[in-house]
């Protein structure tokens, strides 16, 4: 108890530091997921007719997730400098994999007779892949999207290794001074911030849900 009285006061004697931290901490997942949505979706529907571009698609994606977190923020670092730009770089090729492997598995995973169906009523191929197509995916799609999102709140902590800001700036300072007075605080600060942000964009994504996704398909 005597902890988490200590914790509060901590978070309240920091609340510009805690705004701070959670918006640049939210901005790097909302332009991820933006970015890496679309360049995958789009890469999932190029490559939905030929199997060895799918292949050769998630291969290419399964590669960023064999390298370590840390060694992908600081490769880019010659190239872009430090802060933001190497922290979205890292976390736009960590998110993708999730998203186009579940856009490539929501595509496949349609009835044919529904395209040859819609087809039949003459719509046109891209009528077919905007009207039929992505809205029968977009389940599996949104899934894939919510797996990154989680995945881009944790590790977008490590953008603090390279000046990149966000909620991981609390849980470096509080290693940094251990066992000093408030290093401890200031990890479970910094911890619980990130829990608390997830669970909050994946309600949003639960409502997005909710809003995009017919009761019939749901």
């Amino acid at each position: 108890m005597d902890f988490l009285l200590r914790l509060i006061d901590f978070a309240l004697s920091r609340q510009e530091q805690v705004l701070e931290g959670l918006a640049q901490h939210t901005w790097y997942v909302i332009t991820v997921l933006v970015t890496a949505g679309f360049f995958a979706i789009v890469a999932g529907v190029v490559t939905r007719r030929s199997t060895v571009a799918k292949e050769l698609a998630l291969a290419i994606a399964s590669v960023f997730l064999t390298i370590p977190a840390l060694a992908l923020y600081v490769i880019f670092i010659p190239l872009v400098g430090l802060g933001f730009a190497p922290s979205f770089i890292a976390l736009f090729l960590y998110s993708l994999l999730p998203i186009l492997r579940n856009t490539i598995t929501g595509l496949d995973g349609i009835d044919p007779g529904i395209l040859d169906a819609a087809k039949g009523m003459g719509l046109s191929p891209i009528q077919v892949l905007i009207k039929v197509e992505l809205p029968l995916a977009w389940p599996v799609i949104l899934a894939g999207i919510r797996v990154s999102s989680m995945l881009t709140v944790g590790i977008a902590s490590l953008a603090t290794l390279v000046a990149g800001g966000g909620l991981g700036d609390f849980i470096k300072s509080g290693l940094a001074r251990l066992p000093l007075p408030n290093s401890l605080e200031s990890i479970w600060l910094g911890t619980l911030l990130c829990l608390v942000l997830a669970l909050v964009i994946d309600v949003v994504l639960q409502a997005l849900r909710a809003a995009t996704i017919s009761k019939g398909i749901r």
